[in-house]
């Protein structure tokens, strides 16, 4: 199929390689060099969560992922996000041989995409909307710049990446998609990224949960009550009137609070019972049944294989409802 251009380069950000190199540069220069004593790159942090919005929006969240990604074994890149373009249900792969960057082109793991195809659980991302869909496009380009500060300028030494679309699917899908994928994220030569902002807050979204007479309710949706912890307004500046963009933080820190926990079936929950529009909660969710897989297996020593979120932060503090707002969220896996 040739080469994925770069569709979003020039817009969502720099097409020119010096400037997007260097604005890549700062974001990174301004995560610490070292998280609790630990020097960046979190040694075995094959695995992260990272936003994909335009970069002068999202790029100095993403910043603290990518800081965070150990890639110096890594011989392929798993890159998982979710469809903004067309409704897909279960997973699809690309069908492009590269994907276009304005530094150069990261090669496909054909091998890897053909082995998976041959499993019948894919279907192909149809070629236009891949090329028109986002979430793994703004992984590329930070992608390269970490290879880049991981293996020099020579290019042959860069790992291959899998770009997947993860569409809808129940629980018990994205639990089976992770036990299918779970050996992948084993190797210890795989790294893994997963594309996911967290909420989307306005009207444009369809979700706008406020704190109304003691309760949170979606000014869109006002048949039922979302379930938040009776208490959590205790930590608003005013407990009587919480702020919009207070209520916004506690459902994304639920958010990933379930994360954190490292299991699946209560992220699963938080999301339902919240309605918390995270665009990456089924990669986020695969991602998450395949770590459990590899644990129950006893791939993963004590206080690995959980995500850890470093980052978070927001387009806008949301005061008013006419407001909107769209979270981003940094987090690291050791596997």
């Amino acid at each position: 199929m040739g080469t994925r251009e770069a569709s979003h380069a020039g817009s969502w950000y720099e097409d020119d390689p010096e400037e997007l190199s260097s604005q890549l540069d700062d974001f990174l220069h301004r995560v610490p060099a070292e998280l609790d004593f630990t020097p960046l790159p979190i040694p075995g942090a094959r695995v992260i969560i990272a936003p994909h919005a335009g970069y002068s929006y999202s790029g100095p969240c993403a910043a603290w992922a990518y800081k965070s990604l150990d890639l110096r074994s890594a011989k392929r890149v798993f890159i998982l996000g979710p469809s903004h373009t067309y409704y897909l249900r279960g997973c699809a792969l690309t069908t492009f041989d590269k994907y276009e960057t304005p530094f150069g082109d990261l090669v496909v793991d054909k091998p890897t995409t053909s082995e998976l195809r041959k499993t019948g659980r894919f279907s192909d991302m149809p070629a236009r909307r891949e090329v028109e869909e986002h979430s793994l496009e703004m992984h590329i380009p930070y992608l390269w710049k970490r290879l880049e500060q991981t293996f020099g300028t020579d290019v042959s030494k860069y790992p291959s990446i899998v770009p997947i679309l993860v569409g809808n699917a129940s629980e018990q899908e994205e639990k089976s998609w992770g036990e299918l994928l779970s050996p992948y994220l084993k190797d210890p030569e795989t790294a893994w990224i997963v594309s996911s902002d967290f909420c989307h807050w306005g009207s444009r979204f369809s979700y706008r949960p406020e704190f109304h007479k003691g309760v949170v309710r979606d000014l869109d949706n006002k048949d039922d009550d979302l379930k938040v912890s009776p208490d959590w307004a205790q930590a608003a500046a005013d407990p009587e009137r919480p702020e919009i963009h207070e209520v916004i933080k506690v459902l994304d820190q639920m958010a990933m609070d379930a994360v954190e926990s490292g299991a699946h079936s209560e992220f699963y929950k938080v999301i339902r019972e919240t309605r918390n529009t995270v665009c990456g909660r089924h990669p986020i969710g695969v991602t998450m049944a395949a770590l459990e897989t590899i644990a129950k297996e006893g791939g993963t020593n004590a206080g690995k294989g959980k995500f850890r979120f470093v980052q978070y932060q927001r387009s806008n503090l949301v005061k008013k409802e006419r407001d909107f707002s769209v979270s981003y969220a940094s987090a690291y896996a050791v596997v």
